[in-house]
């Protein structure tokens, strides 16, 4: 098709939109039918820490929306002389778990608590022993029985608790629904009937029945929805929420809302048993399809399901690219001092690359990269930490290959107890997001640190939205028969890039960095003491 082609099918209604909210980035793509990208939009954000707490103001959710879409539609007026009225369907997607609840008049009743905040520990443990099954500190579960523990006031006054893309999905549409994969970060889910585990609902409901709160734990959590069934209808106020111009029209179909792990297995074609993938940005997290379940429950690992119901066990590191990013910053503005305008992306193309001309194990150089705290090595809170001995080899290639190592250490934590405890085999895992921008760099990095050969789709730097608006397709897809499995092949199977594999000097590199960053993480534990 050209674009006199994509001009009539998106005057006609038949593009399909899908936006996810990310950590720092809100990012819109609009694509056809058949996942052929049309336009972008983006609007820049960034978290706050308030009062000990990771959040986003939720007045900033539609500000920020409404900024996204605008600059969609200017790129659209751009590109093809038009302005959207109405689409095919839409789907929105978000970082997954965290902790938002309203009371029944719609009031929200604590700031927003975003998967960054490791503050659960103790509703953790004994949620863990209670249900069997492993509950991570980010949970929205976690953070609702913390509350109770701490007898926060809000608790008794919940009427509905959801994460970020059911927030949004249940104020543009009026429906209280959340996808199956979203949903598995707020609570187990049975994978025999695709609902919340009912009998750890009612050992949820027994362990706090003294307390007399007025709900039980299934009223206050939204209902569970597979991908490829309706959610709902743009209402007239969500059209304009999402389009203050009011240019466009309610009335059109949405998907089930998602979490940001459901739409990189969709952008990725990793839904399948014994596929694998990992996005990689502001927090790295890696998903394996499992074939049978664990033998036992992991700190380490959730386990939460693809958009279509599957079990997945996912290994997810708060701290990616934060600490990289705040040193290109850096470099930023030594450029600056020096009298010159270089834009951001152009050092990061530039620098990035440096990482596959340093040393093997990055010069005996050290980053702790913890913006924020990480579970799967036992931190609550972070300090970012460089460190060095006076032999080691201080370049800025060694720089740059260390701050890309540290970025996955943590995750290779959670991976080991995949392979090596649970015997999980992966071929091959699929990455996207923007550590796989920049040429091979990202690919290589890491088959490094999993010893696993990488490919990228060739749309791996659409990302999530991408992988959301795949999602919306399928709910208007023609075949109404066909699997979610089967439809993704149909549309991005054969987009799947040569696989990168690791190289043997790369690996033994990676592995003496990771040894070095386990056995230095004691500093990393002082420095939180000590820095206040």
């Amino acid at each position: 098709m050209d674009n006199t082609a994509y001009k009539k099918l998106i005057s006609a209604g038949e593009a399909v939109l899908g936006i996810e909210f990310g950590s720092t980035r809100i990012k819109a793509s609009l694509i056809t039918t058949e996942g052929t990208p049309l336009a972008s939009g983006t609007y820049e954000w960034e978290n706050a820490l308030k009062d000990g707490i990771w959040t986003y103001d939720l007045d900033e959710v539609w500000k920020g929306l409404a900024g996204c879409y605008t600059d969609l539609v200017n790129h659209v007026q751009a590109a093809y002389g038009l302005i959207p009225r109405r689409y095919a369907a839409l789907g929105f997607s978000a970082m997954m778990h965290g902790y938002i609840v309203h009371d029944k008049a719609g009031t929200l009743l604590t700031p927003f608590r975003t998967w960054r905040n490791n503050i659960t520990a103790q509703a953790c443990e004994e949620l863990t022993k209670l249900f069997q099954f492993a509950i991570p500190q980010r949970w929205s579960i976690a953070h609702l029985y913390q509350s109770i523990l701490e007898n926060q006031d809000h608790v008794s006054q919940i009427d509905y608790m959801t994460t970020l893309a059911g927030y949004v999905h249940w104020k543009l549409t009026g429906q209280r629904v959340l996808g199956i994969g979203d949903a598995s970060g707020m609570f187990p889910i049975n994978p025999e009937t695709g609902d919340y585990d009912e009998t750890m609902l009612k050992a949820f409901d027994v362990l706090v029945a003294s307390r007399g709160y007025p709900w039980k734990l299934r009223d206050i959590l939204p209902r569970v929805l597979p991908a490829g069934v309706e959610a709902g209808r743009l209402s007239v106020e969500g059209a304009r929420l999402l389009d203050p111009s009011g240019t466009l029209e309610p009335g059109i179909p949405l998907c089930p809302p998602e979490g940001d792990a459901g739409t990189g297995m969709v952008a990725t074609n990793s839904i399948r048993p014994n596929t694998g993938n990992v996005s990689a940005g502001t927090s790295v997290f890696a998903m394996i399809v499992l074939e049978k379940s664990l033998s036992k429950p992991h700190e380490e690992i959730d386990v939460v399901m693809t958009p279509d119901g599957k079990p997945v066990a996912m290994a997810h590191s708060n701290n990616g690219s934060s600490d990289f990013d705040a040193w290109i910053d850096l470099f930023s503005q030594a450029v600056k001092a020096l009298g010159y305008e270089v834009p951001i992306g152009k050092l990061y193309e530039t620098f990035t690359p440096l990482a596959l001309e340093g040393n093997a194990d990055a010069g005996n150089l050290l980053h702790i990269s913890y913006l924020s705290g990480e579970h799967l090595t036992g931190f609550t809170e972070g300090r970012p930490l460089f460190v060095r001995t006076a032999d080691s080899v201080f370049t800025l290639e060694n720089v740059i290959r260390s701050l890309l190592f540290t970025s996955l250490c943590a995750l290779r934590v959670g991976l080991d107890v995949l392979t090596k405890e649970e015997g999980v085999q992966v071929r091959e895992i699929r990455g996207h997001g923007g550590f796989f921008k920049r040429g091979t760099t990202g690919q290589r990095i890491m088959a490094a640190a999993t010893n696993t050969a990488v490919s990228l789709p060739a749309t791996a730097g659409e990302g999530g939205p991408w992988g959301m608006a795949l999602l919306a397709a399928y709910l208007v897809r023609h075949n109404q028969s066909q699997s979610l499995a089967e439809h993704l092949d149909s549309l991005i199977s054969s987009s799947i890039g040569t696989p990168v594999h690791p190289d043997p000097r790369d690996v033994a590199g990676f592995d003496a960095y990771y040894k070095r960053y386990k056995e230095c993480l004691g500093i990393e534990r002082e420095a939180i003491r000590a820095l206040k």
